[in-house]
């Protein structure tokens, strides 16, 4: 949380204050130990930028023993004098039952104060409580509404969000130009979803004209950021030429890659049946890494996972 606080989505700093931020500057430069006595002295002031700057450093542990109860005290302090960045901290501590027992309404109702002061990460996660339809009725309309104040703001995981709206005609009417504009700006950002419908929109020329080598260089670079439909669709490219330069050896390593991670593909299945033995064998190094890599995130992934009480005899 802790850079989202004051960077929001859109990574940019907030206005610039009657005087500069001696204390959140010793925080960006990971000074917590500084940061932490400034703020302090700026907090028995009144400040609320530096209660809720104290609010992440106990939050975190940063320069301080990790205390979330103290942490929500001086989120409290800021939040009740209107700072947007305490409000969404609190109603993230509130919503996942840190200091205190979870409360998913005190904590919807913090996330809409803060989206009501330009949060943009508090819009986003109000947003995805309307889509769910469980603590509120389920509303596409608001929760679109919330997500293009995230979207302006800069937040990828909200362009990319608002994008499948426009995509799907969910509380906006249907626009795969405005969806592929969306998705554009959130591929920009490293968005990975975003990338592989940005990515299929060019290749098919929907909602934008056809670029299938503008998609094969997006296509690869959600590849590399590990998704499988990137992976599978690189594939088909680079078996067929299209987009890019015809290469079965990249082809087949791509498909071996993304078929470990549960993606299907019989097409590639019946092209790698075609390699010659040498292409087949270069293809399984270069895909070797990445396979190696997928079976220890795994093993990691089930020694993490808590383990099944024994069955009564």
């Amino acid at each position: 949380m802790l850079a989202a606080l004051w960077l929001g989505a859109a990574g940019a700093a907030p206005a610039p204050a009657a005087e500069p931020d001696v204390a959140f500057a010793a925080f960006q430069r990971g000074d917590f130990l500084t940061a932490f006595r400034l703020a302090t002295e700026r907090a028995t002031a009144g400040d609320a930028a530096a209660m809720t700057l104290l609010g992440e450093l106990y939050a975190n542990g940063l320069g301080v023993p990790r205390d979330d109860a103290r942490a929500a005290d001086w989120y409290k302090l800021a939040a009740d004098r209107g700072d947007k960045n305490a409000l969404f901290a609190l109603g993230m501590f509130r919503t996942n039952g840190r200091a205190g027992p979870r409360d998913r309404e005190a904590g919807a109702k913090l996330l809409a104060a803060a989206a009501k002061l330009g949060h943009p990460l508090a819009a986003y996660d109000l947003a995805l409580l309307y889509i769910e339809g469980q603590l509120f009725p389920q509303d596409f309309k608001r929760a679109a509404e919330l997500l293009r104040q995230a979207a302006l703001a800069g937040s990828p995981d909200a362009q990319y969000a608002l994008g499948t709206f426009y995509k799907e005609g969910r509380g906006v009417p249907k626009d795969m130009h405005e969806a592929v504009q969306l998705w554009s700006q959130a591929a920009l950002a490293d968005n990975t979803d975003a990338q592989v419908e940005y990515a299929i929109a060019l290749y098919n020329g929907d909602g934008i004209a056809p670029n299938p080598e503008a998609a094969a260089a997006m296509f690869r670079k959600a590849a590399l950021h590990g998704s499988a439909i990137a992976q599978d669709r690189l594939a088909l490219i680079l078996a067929y030429g299209k987009g890019t330069p015809e290469n079965p050896v990249e082809a087949m390593k791509w498909h071996l890659i993304s078929r470990a991670s549960g993606e299907t593909d019989l097409e590639l299945d019946g092209y790698m049946e075609k390699l010659t033995p040498d292409q087949r064998a270069a293809a399984e190094k270069a895909a070797k890494p990445w396979l190696d890599a997928l079976q220890a995130e795994r093993q990691q992934q089930a020694q993490a996972a808590p383990q099944a009480a024994p069955a009564k005899p």
